[in-house]
Parts: structure tokens; C-alpha cells; sequence
């Protein structure tokens, strides 16, 4: 009986190139990560730090991203009850960056391209969201989602 060798990990030119392949997704976390340092350290409860936003010094209604410094920073120190109160959607944009960027590290680590299948409908259906948050946040029951 003879043994065959069989090799798990990929040969080592593959390896190299999606080890190479990290660089990007490595780059983007800590652009990511750097943005969120700074918010974390330079907190946005204090006037002067951060321009107003304009739509709602012009019309006082909140945008889809009215509280969403306020939210990485409460979030940037753990507190995800307070992230959540200044800006829910943007706590959940906050995990789906993490989740993609997951996904994206660990399909270039297996050698393999991410492809993402973001077509019609989920540009809608993603839009749609936004929408139906801002005009919540506007409407007097809404003001639970007020920043």
C-alpha cells in the first residue's frame, strides 16, 4: 500500500498572491479605523468640532445622517444603546461594514474574488429604507429617532 501526500493549503505562488491581495482590504479597515479613532477622540456632544448639518439649519428636518458622528462615537466607546438613539441606521451601517469587510477578507484570503450581486432592487429596497427612516425621524411619533 502506497501513501499519497495530499496538500491542504494552497501552493505557495497562490498563497503569496492572496496574501498580496490582503493589502486593500487592509488599507480600507484602517481608513475605516482611523476615521473612527478621530470621532472617538474628538467628540461631536461638543459645538464647534463638527459643521452643522445643513439641511437641518436650513429646514430643522433630519437627514438619513443627522447623529451619525454622534453615533460612531457612542459606538466607538461601546455604547451601542446611546448609537442607536442618536442614529439606528447608522449603527446598522456600521455592522454591515464590519460583516462585507469580513466576507471580503476572507474570500481574498482563500484566493478568491468578492463578488457582490447589489442589483436594482436592493438599491431600492436599501433607499427605500432610508427613506421611510428620515420621514419617520420628522413625524411626531417618530421622535424616538431624533439625534
Amino acid at each position: 500500500m502506497r501513501c499519497v501526500n495530499v496538500e491542504t493549503a494552497p501552493p505557495a505562488p497562490q498563497r503569496s498572491r492572496a496574501l498580496r491581495g490582503l493589502w486593500v482590504p487592509a488599507g480600507v479597515l484602517t481608513a475605516v479605523g482611523g476615521a473612527f479613532a478621530y470621532v472617538a477622540a474628538v467628540d461631536p456632544n461638543e459645538p464647534g468640532h463638527y459643521p452643522v448639518c445643513p439641511l437641518w439649519r436650513f429646514t430643522g428636518l433630519y437627514c438619513p445622517g443627522c447623529g451619525g458622528l454622534r453615533s460612531a462615537h457612542a459606538f466607538a466607546h461601546g455604547d451601542l444603546a446611546t448609537a442607536l438613539t442618536n442614529n439606528a441606521l447608522a449603527v446598522v451601517g456600521f455592522l454591515g461594514f464590519a460583516v462585507l469587510w469580513t466576507v471580503w477578507v476572507v474570500q481574498v484570503a482563500r484566493g478568491r474574488p468578492l463578488r457582490l450581486r447589489f442589483g436594482t432592487v436592493q438599491a431600492w429596497s436599501v433607499g427605500a429604507l432610508a427613506l421611510v427612516f428620515t420621514v419617520v425621524r420628522n413625524l411626531p411619533f417618530g421622535g424616538w429617532l431624533h439625534p
